[in-house]
């Protein structure tokens, strides 16, 4: 069935607390997503670094894999076909051979299991977070992506992105001038950028691109002392927010309605009437 013939399926983000070792969070992922199944989601989206939260570059690199092989890719491929759900596996570390350092890869899967999309974070985040004594370099060892992504899934059409790509709102024209419906942003936000800026940033991408949004985050504090702002939830094309968790592990679930969504856009027509 085309994504468009279903007008109203439920889509499901994923809120953890990842640490630094893979198979328990992988068995925590798994916990979650059988939860997402059985509260009626289709597509289920799970934060950025899920299956990890390293407290450095070598545990990154421990877990790395190549491109369609590996523990976690294999975890995902039989999750996603044991429950019949579709799964965008927020980031996973894949080995980029001719850079020497790792993609962020954002990894999509069918319902059968099947591997659909990829995408590669594109903005990275090389910060200094003011206020606190927090400074990040991801393009140190995660080599950035160069293109976007949007694909059908059950829930519509899905334009991909990762955390801080939700600051660059040219990224999510983009994907709506492909036809994006939706967008799936996991994340890792820290602290003190969350408190500031996470809901109005995710709802604004929602409103000017009159698109549904789903991001599923990190929260609590992790082994490598980062604390993350978690707060995972589902905006509509209206920019309100229909599902919302604010702390602790867990699964919020809300309709994607593209029928709602089209009338929306024909009776109010932003999108056909920008100039620049």
């Amino acid at each position: 069935m085309d994504a468009n013939d279903n007008q109203s399926v439920k889509v499901a983000a994923v809120q953890m607390c990842s640490g630094s070792d893979r198979d328990a969070n992988l068995a925590t992922a798994g916990s979650l997503l059988a939860r997402a199944a059985g509260e009626g989601a289709r597509v289920a989206v799970l934060p950025e670094n899920f299956a990890m939260m390293a407290r450095h570059d070598a545990e990154r690199r421990a877990i790395a894999e190549a491109d369609g092989a590996g523990v976690i890719q294999e975890f995902l491929a039989r999750t996603a076909q044991d429950l019949k759900l579709w799964i965008v596996a927020g980031t996973i570390p894949i080995h980029a051979p001719e850079d020497g350092r790792l993609a962020a890869a954002c990894v999509v899967y069918d319902d059968k299991g099947a591997r659909v999309a990829r995408y590669d974070k594109i903005h990275l985040f090389d910060v200094d977070v003011p206020g606190p004594a927090e400074s990040y370099r991801e393009s140190a060892y995660m080599r950035p992506g160069a293109s976007i992504v949007v694909l059908d899934t059950p829930a519509g059409r899905l334009g991909l992105s990762v955390c801080y790509d939700m600051r660059f709102p040219e990224l999510y024209r983009a994907l709506q001038a492909e036809g994006a419906q939706w967008f799936s942003i996991p994340s890792a936000f820290t602290v003190p950028t969350g408190r500031a800026h996470w809901e109005t940033l995710l709802r604004a991408r929602a409103i000017e691109n009159l698109c549904y949004v789903v991001a599923s985050g990190q929260c609590g504090t992790h082994p490598n002392g980062r604390a993350t702002w978690g707060h995972s939830l589902i905006a509509d094309y209206w920019g309100a927010v229909s599902a919302e968790i604010a702390e602790g592990e867990g699964v919020v679930s809300a309709p994607i309605d593209l029928a709602a969504q089209a009338e929306t856009r024909r009776k109010f027509p932003a999108l056909q009437h920008r100039v620049l």
